[in-house]
């Protein structure tokens, strides 16, 4: 489905109960569109809520805490690292995942 929408439109379309926007996803018919529209307005509607208040920095960082964790790396440790190496890297995803990891594994040795 997210090949065919970008996930913002995604948790507009849904929230906003526009069928018509999924129903031009390849692959999604009217009653799959209604289907997620009907079990997941309320859900998107808190989603979207969310992001209107988060800035765009946030995001970056919600980012590298979660290629972290999924690395294996405990929450507290990766958000640590993470807010060291936002500082140092002038915001690039790639800079920032990098000083991370170094800093962790460093605390590693």
């Amino acid at each position: 489905m997210l090949s065919g929408i970008a996930p913002q439109d995604l948790v507009r379309a849904v929230s906003a109960g526009d069928a018509a926007r999924l129903v031009a996803i390849p692959g999604i018919g009217r009653k799959t569109a209604d289907r997620i529209v009907l079990e997941l307005r309320d859900k998107m509607a808190s989603i979207e809520q969310a992001g209107e208040g988060a800035a765009s920095g946030d995001g970056l960082r919600a980012d590298l805490v979660s290629a972290l964790v999924n690395l294996g790396y405990h929450r507290p440790a990766a958000e640590k690292a993470v807010e060291t190496a936002l500082s140092a890297s002038g915001g690039q995803f790639d800079a920032a995942l990098r000083q991370a990891l170094d800093s962790l594994t460093r605390g590693r040795r």
